[in-house]
Order: C-alpha cells, then structure tokens, then sequence
C-alpha cells in the first residue's frame, strides 16, 4: 500500500512538472513573439520589390534598412525558358533620399557577387535617421537598361548599453521562472519523501503492551 501510494505521488509530481514545463515553453515563445515587433528588422533582408521587370530581365530586390548602414541585394534573373543572359556589362545603382526630402539623393554604387547558380548585386549605404525613405535602382547594360522605385520604412537597430538591456529582459524573465520553477520541484519532491516516510512508520506493525505481558507470562507456565 505504501509503495502504491508513493507511486501515485511520484506520478502526479511528475504530471505536474511537464504541466509547468509546457506553460513555461508557451510563456517563452509569448516573450519572443512579443519583443519581435520593436526589433522586426534585424535579421535576414526581406523583399522590397518582386515580380519587377527591366527590359527582359525579371528582378527582385531584398534589402535590410537600419539605422547606421542598410544593405541592398538587386537580383537579376532572365526570362525561363530563353538562352537570354545578364550581360557582364550590367550596372546597378541605388539612389536613396528621405521623402522629406530634408536630405538630397544620394547614389551609391552596387558590385556583382561572384555566384554560379544566379546573378546578384549588393551595396551597402548609410542611413542616419528612422524614417521613410525614396528608393531608386538604375539599371544599365548593352542589352538593357532602365529604373524602379520603391519607399522603404528604415528601422533602429540595437545600439547602446540600454537597448541591449532591453532586449535582454524577456530572457532574464524566463531564467527567474525556470529558477522558480526548479525550486518548487526540489520542495515537492521532499514533501513527497517526507509523507512517504510518515506514512510507512505509521503502517509498521507494533506489538502492544498488553501483548507482551500475555507472551512473558505463556513463557513463565511452560517454564
């Protein structure tokens, strides 16, 4: 009986536990999901035009706007199905501005990655305030040539001692819960030993006293 109800009690601790556990891993991915927004952008680039097309040519643009320096990928793909190919003597621009218009255009330069499986150009330039800014990407080429536009939403990044604190919160939130949590299973586990010992001293079989004097005294005749 006493083994059974230790069994019993082990089992619901450990229940209880992968309970707790779940709540904490659908609590972690609230925290992540909830300090996501505020910092939505660091990361990998995401598509600002697709589906785009200068002369033959398909095109994408992917892109990575930050406070400080935002990179830019121009990806250049032919027609499937044609023998057409990006000539090597294609050249891309990226013109930016603020749509306030507080700063002038500025362009910069954007350099062929050396890939086999498609053609790709990347730069790299400065943005120094969060705010909207104009996009221009100019093509020019033997074959083709042209423009597309599009306004990008530049985000902050992660930059001094405060945002990383910041940051940083969520992650220390689930390490004091995890801790609680390890307590409150340390505390059950004695509590479970503590009423397993009592109740097993308390089926341990005992000889009364009348009992012992009614066994001395058979002793006692038979002598």
């Amino acid at each position: 009986m006493t083994r059974m109800r230790v069994s019993q009690l082990s089992f619901r601790a450990t229940a209880t536990l992968h309970a707790k556990r779940r709540n904490l891993a659908a609590f972690i991915l609230f925290l992540l999901c909830a300090s996501a927004p505020a910092w939505a952008h660091i990361g990998p680039p995401y598509p600002i035009m697709q589906d785009r097309k200068v002369g033959p040519f398909n095109v994408e643009v992917w892109s990575n706007p930050d406070v400080g320096t935002g990179s830019f990928y121009v990806i250049i793909d032919p027609p499937k199905g044609s023998t057409l190919t990006v000539p090597p003597d294609m050249k891309v621009q990226v013109a930016v501005q603020p749509v306030s218009r507080r700063l002038p255009e500025a362009t910069y330069g954007a350099w062929r990655e050396k890939l086999l499986d498609h053609v790709e150009f990347k730069t790299v330039l400065p943005f120094d305030k969060e705010e909207t800014w104009h996009v221009r990407v100019l093509f020019a080429s033997s074959l083709a040539g042209g423009e597309l536009d599009t306004d990008v939403q530049v985000t902050p990044t992660l930059m001094g001692r405060w945002d990383l604190l910041l940051f940083l919160l969520p992650f220390a939130g689930v390490g004091v819960l995890w801790f609680k949590a390890a307590s409150v299973k340390r505390s059950r586990r004695r509590t479970t030993r503590s009423r397993a010992a009592r109740s097993g001293a308390a089926q341990s079989p005992r000889v009364s006293g009348p009992t012992r004097l009614s066994i001395q005294s058979s002793e006692t005749t038979k002598e």
